[in-house]
């Protein structure tokens, strides 16, 4: 299985970088704004990233303040999508302070290479952690 990796310096306290991606609102403002659904399996995060989607259902696995958080995602998607490749996957946000502020180092692991989604997905992650360094640097978050 293969993992898309991604590392971000962001000019930012940890504090603040675990807060854009732990907070509806503040996810919203990088990626897709999310709900927060709990249930019997735990807090579950729902995304609705466009109708040829369907709704992507990620089970928040993890979280250690400043530090880490883990999402499963465990929605099925219909194979035109994007998000079929997700189901199963692992998205994992780990923080270290630097000097200056915080490293990102993010993975999406459980993915099949082959699959014809894999640098689609590569390539769009960039753009979201683009987004989020963006939105941790300036002044509205």
């Amino acid at each position: 299985m293969a993992t898309i990796r991604h590392q971000v310096s962001i000019v930012t306290p940890p504090t603040k970088l675990y807060q854009a991606i732990t907070t509806e609102n503040a996810i919203g403002s990088w990626w897709d704004k999310p709900v927060a659904v709990k249930s019997e399996q735990g807090l579950m995060l729902e995304f609705r990233p466009g109708p040829g989607h369907g709704v992507l259902k990620m089970r928040v696995l993890d979280t250690i303040p400043d530090q880490r958080v883990e999402w499963e995602c465990i929605s099925t998607h219909a194979e035109n999508s994007p998000a079929s490749a997700w189901t199963g996957t692992h998205i994992i946000f780990q923080i270290t302070q630097r000097e200056g502020g915080s490293a990102l180092n993010f993975r999406h692991t459980g993915w099949d290479e082959s699959n014809e989604y894999f640098g689609f997905c590569n390539y769009n992650w960039g753009v979201a952690l683009q987004a989020l360094k963006l939105y941790c640097e300036s002044s509205r978050s």
